[in-house]
């Protein structure tokens, strides 16, 4: 069907949601309106995510209820028990996430299967939590996370609180493309789900069991008691969800000397005092330095809109404050985790943490001085918790650690995404703990540099937009696989990874075969050390460029990386 056609549909639709209808009705914009119906909104592993707005390209309570109706018919095939136990539901501080989740209660009323909706907007870590705390079979989560205003998105989580493996995720796919006529899918109005108990309200209960559990993230509470009252501390959750459980478990924990960046505590879809409520973006940092200024703040902190990922800046000693990265960040966690336990003589044999494979590797040189396996994953978080719910079944190794270098991490696996609530609390000991020292987490940071060698990584992302964007990432991974470099930045490639073939390809020719699972992303590994990776986003029309590079000193990698990135430009660009 031609998508005028579809928009034709959308037009005559009589019963068509008021705002939409309005919305539709004011657009005249061909190309914005062929972008919104020329094609479905992908559903993949990692659930929906999109512009809102009406088309069915675009997310809105027609391809929520799409989705949704994708889970229960998947949900249908199961054991009667097994459908019993329902899914968990939460949402963010977006426009229409709390009016999102709603609706997919409602599609899952029509197929009998219970519902269990917070009452007010909670973080993604805590929806993973309560789908284990609750023994849902499924989870849905309704955020964008840290993209812009316009956006909102819709994630699946599976029973083990991680989100759906791939297996699962392909059958509920399947089940969304069957789903075809977005206004047929049946609902059921709330006030009915309510009295035949097919949606139940959750809310503080379920807040009491993660905080419960999050004490548990603290690893040495003398450490804390001593420092935590002095610490002094600043946390901006970004107009999101992070506010109440971030700011109580701080206090519970014995750090009582955090202010919150009042205007950003006010849960707010607009976002009005940062242009993206990302805490990779220095702006997100703006007010919350301005507040530290003038506390005197030791760090700051910040989480993302649904409290999943997690920025910091430190004080310098000229008063000014210096923004650590993902990869740094999650750097000194492992670091600490592991001496801590070893120095409390609780570090397992079969210690284990967990990265992707465009994270630090000074990560893997930290694990490796604690004589603990750093195992490498795919982009997606999902393949972390995979790992996790394998070593509980097969007792092979004990979790200690995982993170991606997009600013998430995962300290304590009774959650099984990132968590940023956790990450709060231990990056608030780790710098009480260099404090006690006389030291900042920047300070932690330059001795971990001098002992292991000066790492550093960037990402650079290439944005295509529109009809024509697919195509363009495509004929550009296409150009990377086919054209195949011999070197970046005159340094020769000793061997290239791709993930798509599952092989590794070395300069001589000969081939290994790759155990990871296929996945559109190439990894160059050159003769100094540098490694370049390439792999299209899952979840925004980007094509990302990863570097990460070893030298003798701060500047030395940064004019590294500025080399390698000018240098993958040009190759791009030909």
């Amino acid at each position: 069907m031609a998508w005028q056609d579809t928009y034709q549909t959308w037009v005559a639709y009589p019963e068509l949601d008021a705002d939409l209808k309005k919305e539709l009705t004011a657009t005249t914009d061909q190309e914005q309106l062929e972008d919104a119906f020329y094609v479905p909104m992908e559903f993949g592993t990692a659930g929906m995510r999109g512009v809102m707005g009406p088309g069915i390209n675009r997310m809105n309570i027609y391809t929520i209820r799409q989705a949704t109706e994708g889970l229960a018919l998947f949900m249908d095939t199961l054991d009667a028990a097994t459908k019993q136990r329902g899914v968990a539901i939460s949402f963010d501080s977006r426009y229409n996430s709390e009016l999102f989740a709603h609706e997919a209660a409602r599609v899952l009323g029509a197929h009998k299967i219970p519902s269990f909706v917070f009452d007010g907007l909670r973080p993604t870590p805590e929806l993973s939590f309560a789908v284990r705390h609750l023994e849902t079979y499924a989870g849905i989560m309704i955020t964008a996370s840290h993209n812009p205003k316009q956006y909102n998105g819709y994630k699946i989580y599976g029973p083990d609180g991680g989100q759906m493996p791939p297996k699962e995720a392909d059958l509920i796919t399947s089940y969304v493309r069957k789903a075809a006529d977005l206004f047929g899918i049946a609902v059921v109005d709330e006030h009915d789900l309510r009295t035949a108990k097919l949606m139940t309200m959750i809310g503080e209960d379920v807040d009491e069991a993660y905080l419960a559990n999050i004490k548990k993230v603290t690893i040495n509470q003398d450490l804390v008691d001593e420092i935590g009252p002095k610490l002094k501390l600043v946390y901006s959750p970004l107009h999101g969800t992070g506010k109440m459980l971030g700011a109580q478990a701080l206090r519970n924990a014995g750090f009582t000397q955090f202010k919150l960046v009042a205007k950003q505590a006010i849960a707010d879809p607009e976002f009005p005092t940062v242009p993206f409520p990302n805490p990779e973006f220095p702006q997100a940092f703006d007010m919350a330095i301005e507040l530290g200024k003038r506390e005197n703040a030791d760090i700051l902190v910040a989480t993302d809109p649904d409290a999943d990922r997690l920025g910091t800046a430190v004080r310098q000693p000229d008063g000014e404050y210096r923004l650590l990265n993902g990869n740094q960040i999650a750097a000194l966690m492992l670091d600490y985790i592991l001496r801590a336990n070893q120095n409390a003589d609780t570090l397992p044999a079969n210690a284990v943490a967990i990265k992707s494979i465009v994270s630090t590797e000074l990560a893997t040189q930290i694990a490796h001085n604690y004589n603990v396996e750093m195992l490498d994953v795919l982009t997606g978080f999902k393949f972390i918790g995979e790992k996790i719910k394998q070593y509980e079944q097969d007792h092979s190794h004990t979790y200690m650690f995982g993170f991606e270098e997009s600013y998430g991490s995962l300290i304590r696996p009774f959650v099984r995404d990132k968590d940023a609530i956790q990450g709060l609390l231990l990056l608030a000991e780790i710098a009480a703990y260099y404090q006690k020292q006389g030291k900042t987490l920047y300070d932690g940071l330059q001795d971990l540099f001098k002992k292991y060698g000066y790492y550093a990584e960037k990402t650079v992302s290439q944005t295509f937009d529109g009809i024509s964007g697919a195509d363009k990432m495509a004929k550009l991974m296409t150009k990377f696989r086919e054209e195949q470099p011999a070197e970046f930045n005159g340094v020769k490639i000793s061997a290239v990874e791709d993930f798509a073939q599952q092989t590794k390809t070395y300069a001589d020719g000969h081939q290994e075969k790759m155990a990871l699972p296929t996945s559109n992303v190439l990894k160059y590994l050159l003769a100094d050390k540098t490694w370049i990776a390439i792999r299209p986003s899952g979840t925004e029309p980007k094509i990302k460029f990863y570097v990460g590079t070893i030298g003798t000193s701060e500047a030395d990698v940064a004019t590294k990386l500025d080399a390698f990135e000018n240098a993958l430009n040009e190759f791009a660009a030909e």
